[in-house]
């Protein structure tokens, strides 16, 4: 009998090429971790990048991967979805990467369901070309290509993945490894799209900007951490909660003790709470925030396919013949 796989079997003998202090560091370990914990097979088990910092994930695991062009990592990895569907197939990009050049592979994706785990690299920025604000920056980020500040709304990858009608939305903080592990295991076995966004702190260009929340001096107070059928409970001791002030339609921080019967219990297939949950400033929800089970793309494809299209031969097959499809 062959011994459980570790976090080690699954780290390439790449050298690892971030600037030192980088965030990509900790996703790595966490993820390296969560693939052992919920024992993947790395001969079964595919990376696929697009272009940033954070794309050059493939080469740090040992699995297979592939190093594709800007923003259209989703593209590719669908494809390689229906061409095998038994591939453990996730997807890492950045908030450049993937809201901007790639929002339209990526709409698609999420709409679709397809049976892959995507994870946005959050900081804020473009990190490999020098620091230009990028989609998700806040309004007056100054860079290089905002000397005065931007003046462009940013994009809340939350509310574009619930608008594009995403099935599995969560949140986690780069060196949380206990939320960050906990998030990846759960976005591994959703059957569909899970999407998950990584708040990751750049050193280089945009450091600290999630410092208000992710100061482990004021953790305790600034993230609310979601479990499904739980109480919504933060501070020290549980002390503060949330609950729906239906007047302000948002929601809003009680004293627990005092309100306890008006703090929300997560509910993690609501999507109107999961919204509000969203665009909560402090605390920060983290998490698994939305998840509404559906049918995978590529199952309801080879299903319902109207031509009867059904895939007949292996990787190795189609390589050697001209036909790859039947129809009947």
């Amino acid at each position: 009998m062959n011994e459980p796989l570790v976090a080690k079997d699954f780290t390439s003998s790449q050298e690892v090429r971030w600037c030192p202090g980088c965030g990509d560091y900790a996703i790595l370990k966490a993820v390296t971790k969560a693939l052992a914990d919920v024992g993947a097979k790395p001969e079964s088990t595919v990376f696929v990048s697009g272009i940033g910092c954070a794309s050059r994930f493939p080469y740090y695991v040992e699995t297979y991967g592939f190093h594709t062009i800007h923003g259209r990592a989703p593209a590719v990895a669908t494809g390689l979805k229906l061409a095998n569907p038994d591939l453990d197939v996730w997807v890492v990009t950045g908030d450049g990467d993937g809201l901007s050049i790639g929002g339209n592979h990526l709409l698609h994706t999420l709409r679709r369901n397809v049976g892959l785990k995507i994870l946005l690299f959050n900081n804020e920025i473009y990190g490999l070309t020098k620091g230009q604000y990028s989609p998700t920056s806040r309004t007056g980020t100054v860079s290089p290509s905002s000397p005065a500040g931007s003046i462009d709304t940013p994009v809340s990858p939350g509310q574009f993945a619930l608008g594009a009608g995403a099935k599995f939305f969560a949140r986690a903080i780069d060196t949380d490894k206990t939320g960050l592990g906990d998030v990846l295991r759960q976005a591994h076995a959703f059957d569909g799209t899970s999407f998950t966004e990584i708040f990751q702190n750049c050193i280089v260009y945009n450091e600290d900007v999630f410092a208000a929340f992710t100061d482990r001096r004021n953790a305790a107070d600034t993230q609310l951490h979601l479990r499904h059928g739980e109480p919504m409970l933060f501070g020290e001791n549980n002390s503060k909660g949330v609950r729906f002030n239906p007047e302000a339609f948002a929601l809003e921080v009680v004293d627990a003790a005092e309100r306890r019967g008006d703090v929300l219990v997560h509910d993690e297939a609501n999507a109107v709470l999961a919204r509000l949950l969203i665009d909560l400033q402090l605390p920060v929800a983290l998490g698994v925030i939305y998840k509404q089970p559906a049918e995978a793309f590529e199952r309801a494809f080879y299903a319902n396919h109207p031509t009867g299209m059904r895939r007949t031969k292996s990787v190795a097959d189609f390589i050697k013949g001209p036909n790859s499809w039947k129809v009947e």
